[in-house]
């Protein structure tokens, strides 16, 4: 993960590997992630998040303004009278209190592994029980019904945070998700690409299977394909609205920072009937 105290400007599409990169996604698989590392730090997911809400409090990302220019789901927010939208994995709330400080007709559920993150969220000055619900938990596993009503949520947020889970978990999060949604309800999707710059910089000792890697402070970081994510959500019983890769550049002049970054952006749909 990085910090967001950047500014993202659009570039090119890049289309190929340089056969510099592929020689760097060569030697990524030198040294492997132990089997036993890759178990503790499963095991121990929750507690590296709540060390990393730690150490950082609100300091490392910046607040998402840029969510309703992807979005236009987004922007059509309250339109209709007041629109539920559950955040996951809502961090201390760097997405949703910008859409609550727009003005927008929204009711929010947020949820974080982290108990710290959550605590974020309930002590910052925008929080009020009237307009959010946040609450702690596991979403590759916890019955998220017993905090949001089935079938009340009209926009499910999944922005970088499937990633930072097990792949082999990425179907049952969705799964998951299912009951708390409206039928027509919309899940919108921002996350890293394969062979985004920062999975190209992972050195030898760090990668724990096929574009899922450990980084230095024991989160995880998965590198989607569109073709991936196709095949995952439509088998978990979403359609595909859109699905794409999403190039920017990621720029820092105090830091001399300006790199090509590719992102995995989509919007999928619950169905209205199983026909």
């Amino acid at each position: 993960m990085e910090s967001e105290n950047n500014q993202e400007l659009v570039c090119e599409m890049k289309t190929q590997l340089s056969d510099q990169e592929v020689i760097q996604l060569e030697k990524q698989n030198s040294r492997m992630v132990t089997q036993f590392m890759a178990d503790k730090i499963e095991r121990e997911s929750k507690k590296h998040w709540d060390l990393f809400y730690r150490r950082n409090e609100t300091r490392f990302f910046k607040d998402r303004h840029w969510t309703t220019r992807e979005f236009v789901e987004l922007t059509e927010c309250g339109s209709k009278g007041k629109t539920v939208l559950f955040e996951v994995g809502c961090g201390v709330g760097n997405l949703m209190y910008p859409l609550l400080e727009d003005g927008l007709n929204l009711f929010v559920y947020a949820c974080d592994l982290s108990p710290r993150a959550v605590e974020f969220v309930k002590n910052h000055n925008q929080y009020s029980e009237e307009r959010v619900s946040a609450f702690q938990a596991d979403i590759t596993g916890d019955d998220l019904t017993s905090n949001v009503p089935k079938e009340s949520v009209d926009i499910v947020s999944l922005i970088f945070v499937l990633s930072a889970i097990h792949p082999d978990k990425h179907a049952a999060v969705l799964m998951n998700l299912l009951p708390v949604i409206r039928p027509g309800g919309k899940v919108i999707f921002r996350d890293y690409g394969l062979y985004d710059m920062t999975q190209l910089r992972f050195k030898p000792g760090h990668k724990i299977a096929d574009n899922f890697y450990m980084r230095q402070d024991c989160t995880r970081s998965y590198f989607f394909s569109t073709e991936y994510l196709e095949k995952l959500v439509t088998e978990c019983g979403f359609e595909v609205k859109s699905n794409s890769y999403v190039y920017r550049r990621t720029v820092n002049k105090k830091e001399d920072i300006d790199v090509p970054r590719r992102f995995v952006q989509a919007v999928f749909v619950k169905p209205t009937s199983k026909s």
